[in-house]
């Protein structure tokens, strides 16, 4: 889940608690509004990890001739290869 979307929830989800006054017979909206706002949070969470969890870092040397840049990027895998 992405940024947006997860905003998105949190929207919808905030509208749904404390906005609607209509209350249907068999579904709680309040309920259905929280059960939104968690998830959004949630999803910012992971995404905010996952963007933070990648890392990468530019080194600039500069030489007589002409400056060089040079970019590395470090990758973390959670998974163990195969």
């Amino acid at each position: 889940m992405t940024y947006g979307g997860s905003i998105v929830l949190i929207v919808i989800g905030a509208i749904l608690r404390f906005a609607i006054s209509y209350s249907p017979t068999y579904v709680n909206l309040r309920l259905v509004g929280l059960i939104l706002m968690i998830a959004g949070i949630i999803g910012l969470i992971i995404s905010l990890v996952w963007m933070f969890g990648r890392r990468r870092r530019t080194v600039t040397t500069t030489s007589a001739a002409a400056p060089q840049t040079e970019v590395y990027e470090e990758r973390r895998y959670t998974e163990p290869p195969l």
